[in-house]
């Protein structure tokens, strides 16, 4: 028996105008927060700490990861103008994931050529950002390619790990499935 979700697509998408929440969906944001802060869900539903841009106070957005290939990451169903996309990026990739223990990390920006296969996952697991992506999670990977640089996506590299990882992502190289030249 299928449960009726707590939001219909179009109620979601109502609590996000322009790409931006409202009262309603900050007043859920800070309880969800609190929820995959402490771990009371699975894995992939963190709460990313990070310094605001403007306020250069924490601020904590409850997130769904995507796993892809043994490593995990983290999509902006609400796009680019996203404030804790703006926020990760002025914080040069430095974040914390909370999920029961605080896990210090550096988010790093994956090429758009190389998004697709994670978004589709991105949205086979976290399905309240299904209403905000304007492709079917069954689609051709055509039709991802054609949204993936509109849609961040960041692999999440623990803080131990991050000191091999360069400061610039490196340029794609040509040949590889998906990218442009």
């Amino acid at each position: 028996m299928r449960t009726r979700p707590f939001f219909s697509d179009d109620e979601l998408r109502a609590m996000y105008p322009a790409g931006r929440a409202d009262a309603r969906a900050r007043r859920h944001a800070r309880r969800w927060a609190g929820v995959f802060a402490l771990g009371l869900m699975p894995r992939r539903w963190v709460t990313l700490e990070v310094t605001g841009r403007r306020s250069g106070r924490l601020v904590r957005f409850p997130l769904g990861m995507a796993d892809w290939n043994g490593e995990w990451y983290l999509v902006s169903m609400l796009g680019e103008q996203c404030n804790w996309v703006q926020n990760v990026r002025a914080s040069e990739g430095r974040a914390v994931l909370w999920h029961r223990h605080p896990l210090a990390c550096r988010l790093v920006d994956v090429p758009v050529c190389e998004r697709p296969p994670i978004i589709r996952r991105y949205l086979q697991k976290v399905p309240g950002a299904r209403p905000h992506v304007p492709v079917d999670r069954h689609v051709p990977d055509a039709e991802f390619q054609a949204i993936s640089a509109q849609y961040p996506v960041f692999r999440v590299v623990p803080a131990q790990e991050a000191r091999r990882v360069p400061d610039v992502t490196p340029p794609v190289q040509t040949g590889q499935k998906g990218c442009s030249t």
